[in-house]
């Protein structure tokens, strides 16, 4: 540890983990906190986030967690009341929070189109509408959202893919007009992460076709996430803004892959 967030306060939404083992929203708030900053623990359930905090505060870190529904106005109002209420600022706020639907137009419902769109889209929209003022009050803030590679690259699962390219048009958007502010907003683009929300589809020959399909050759963890979300919370990332990170052992630059065997998601969270 060396202090890279001291002195800041960040959000986390999505800060527990939906199964056995660290997520992303999850690993991101113990690295936040391992580098000096107070973190607000958001997530739906309260005992997820709870175990995040137990696990900041046996370290030696200062952490606090709510359950919240970021897809709801009053709930998002909340929690960034809560954050000012227990630690006096917002500097960083980290949106994790999103689910995945497999399906093509012709299999999607519109209930399942609405759903995806509030908890992947939606969630960063309010979310961010009640941070911001108090980034512009202390007149600088990083916002870290997760998009995915599926945001970058046809996917097969249609609603997914589409709400994960918005979140990049949204944070294109959001860097753009909040940068006079002293706000910076950038986004991170994982790629065949092996966490806990996919380890129940997961069985050894895809896991090994997963590991295979990059250049790097290997398998990615929420950690892996987690350490570029601290990169552009922290001031090393001062001139950056509006980026698209991706994080996926290369990937993107050399495989079709993803868009046939790799897509296992059905109903389930980011981390």
């Amino acid at each position: 540890m060396v202090d890279r967030l001291k002195g800041k306060i960040a959000v986390v939404t999505g800060a527990g983990s939906s199964g056995d083992g660290v997520g992303n929203g999850k690993a991101a708030a113990i690295i936040f906190a391992r580098e000096g900053a107070k973190v607000l623990l958001v997530d739906m359930d309260l005992v997820r986030a709870q175990q995040t905090q137990a696990v900041i505060e046996n370290e030696g870190g200062a952490a606090y967690a709510i359950a919240a529904d970021v897809t709801r106005a009053e709930d998002c109002e909340r929690m960034a009341a809560t954050a000012i209420s227990q630690f006096g600022a917002i500097d960083i706020l980290h949106n994790n929070v999103g689910i995945s639907t497999r399906a093509d137009v012709l299999e999607v419902t519109e209930e399942q189109w609405d759903h995806i769109m509030a908890v992947n889209v939606k969630s960063i929209v309010l979310a961010s509408k009640y941070a911001i003022p108090h980034m512009k009050n202390s007149g600088s803030g990083s916002i870290i959202n997760i998009s995915s590679i599926a945001g970058l690259r046809a996917n097969s699962s249609t609603p997914y893919t589409t709400s994960k390219a918005a979140v990049i048009g949204l944070t294109q958007s959001m860097a753009g007009d909040h940068g006079p502010d002293g706000i910076r907003v950038n986004c991170i683009a994982p790629g065949l992460v092996y966490t806990p929300m996919v380890a129940p589809r997961m069985d050894d020959d895809l896991r090994q076709i997963r590991k295979n399909a990059a250049p790097l050759g290997s398998e990615g963890t929420a950690w892996d996430v987690a350490w570029a979300a601290l990169f552009l919370a922290s001031d090393e990332s001062r001139w950056v803004t509006g980026i698209v990170l991706p994080v996926d052992a290369g990937l993107l630059v050399t495989s079709p892959v993803t868009y046939n065997r790799l897509s296992q998601q059905t109903h389930s969270g980011e981390g």
